[in-house]
């Protein structure tokens, strides 16, 4: 089997993706609910909640197609900008609660109400496109060696 007909997509990145397509999900519907209920009490903090499911809808679908070079790049940019908006957001709902003082972002408090998924996803993700950069063969199990290497 050749390295270009391997699978990109198996065990910590199959992982990887799944979380990030459940991330997604609960992003999108935190949003659309928070929008439709209750934007004008605060349009800060939904339309922050709305980014980040932009965010991760994208970082899903980047890592899913990521064999190609096109969205290898599209997941770097996707998972480096969430990785900087949970920094940033999380850093600001504590430094400045009053931002978010009516309801909270997927990042606030760097991700504490989705148990800190949203800060340590993206170091997983910027780790798994380190090892599995484009263009570099997946690494190959080593063959068997039948008899003595004495």
């Amino acid at each position: 089997m050749s390295s270009s007909s391997l699978p990109r997509m198996t065990g910590i990145g199959r992982v990887l993706v799944v979380v990030y397509a459940i991330m997604a999900l609960a992003a999108t519907g935190r949003s659309l609910v928070q929008i439709v209920e209750d934007f004008d009490n605060a349009p800060l903090a939904y339309t922050l909640s709305s980014a980040s499911a932009v965010v991760y809808i994208l970082a899903t679908v980047a890592l899913v197609l990521s064999r190609s070079a096109f969205w290898y790049a599209v997941a770097w940019v996707a998972i480096c900008f969430e990785l900087a908006g949970v920094l940033v957001v999380g850093t600001l709902s504590l430094t400045h609660p009053e931002l978010f003082s009516h309801d909270a972002t997927v990042w606030s408090g760097f991700g504490y109400g989705y148990f800190w998924v949203p800060l340590v996803l993206p170091f997983v993700g910027v780790w798994w496109l380190v090892t599995h950069r484009h263009g570099v063969p997946e690494p190959q199990p080593l063959p068997a060696v039948e008899g003595s290497s004495w």
